[in-house]
């Protein structure tokens, strides 16, 4: 079973359409997956036609009182599943603090699942908290959609420094370019001379992303031959070889510079 967190510091930067896009993929390629949507807003949840709540709250969950096989629900779509989200994730970081190893506590809900699920996709809030620091330790895989912008860059670099300092040498940190927008001349260029590290697959800034709030439904589901699908579909190609080759965090720290 395969985890990849989609995650970054900054909020508004497309990790959930990343999340349901690329889990969509995976199950179309006929591999068993789960969304666990940890973010108390929803989206997730909300894009897969899920009401974000269950009886018994999350803390439970997440201290390892619970099961949590029973929170699942199928989705529309075969071999997709949700673990959907929770309003009581909010108070996460409380829970974490008052526990042991509290960054290994996502980890151990996860193993309850092993064998049941081959790729896993969390979707996560934004920050760097408690909870976040337990999703790098349950994460193989974390996917980091970046605006091409500066600032963006910066939190990039903030971002990879803080793993190297955490000694996260097992985690596979792979950046790539979400909410392209190709009118705006700074993002073009550096779309065009990429840092060293960040994936080749850009994500585009389009109103069929912004559709998935209306229809509810992964993208590829409803426009599967549309630029922004083949975007993702580009994007998942490349992350499924690159997960292959093992990029490692080290290496993409030591790339990775501001513009």
């Amino acid at each position: 079973m395969k985890v990849y967190a989609s995650y970054n510091i900054k909020g508004g930067v497309g990790k959930t359409t990343a999340a349901v896009n690329l889990a969509f993929l995976a199950s179309q390629q006929g591999q068993r997956t789960l969304v666990w949507d940890l973010d108390p807003q929803g989206a997730a949840s909300y894009f897969f036609r899920v009401k974000p709540k269950w009886k018994g709250g999350a803390k439970a969950l997440i201290r390892g009182k619970r099961s949590p096989e029973p929170l699942i629900r199928g989705t529309d779509f075969e071999r997709l599943d949700l673990l959907r989200a929770h309003f009581g994730y909010r108070h996460m970081d409380v829970v974490l603090s008052k526990l042991k190893r509290p960054d290994r506590r996502l980890a151990k809900v996860l193993a309850l699942l092993k064998g049941e699920y081959d790729r896993v996709f969390l979707d996560c809030p934004a920050g760097i908290t408690l909870a976040s620091e337990s999703v790098f330790r349950a994460a193989n895989v974390l996917l980091v959609p970046t605006i091409p912008t500066t600032l963006s860059l910066r939190t990039l670099l903030q971002l990879l420094k803080h793993l190297k300092g955490e000694g996260a040498r097992r985690l596979s940190v792979m950046p790539f370019f979400s909410m392209v927008d190709r009118r705006k001349s700074l993002q073009q260029r550096i779309c065009q001379q990429p840092p060293n590290g960040i994936l080749k697959s850009h994500i585009p800034y389009l109103s069929a992303i912004e559709q998935m709030a209306e229809r509810r439904a992964p993208l590829p589901s409803y426009a599967p031959s549309s630029p922004a699908a083949e975007a993702f579909k580009a994007l998942w190609r490349e992350l499924e070889a690159s997960d292959t080759q093992g990029v490692s965090l080290s290496r993409r720290e030591a790339e990775v510079a501001i513009i």
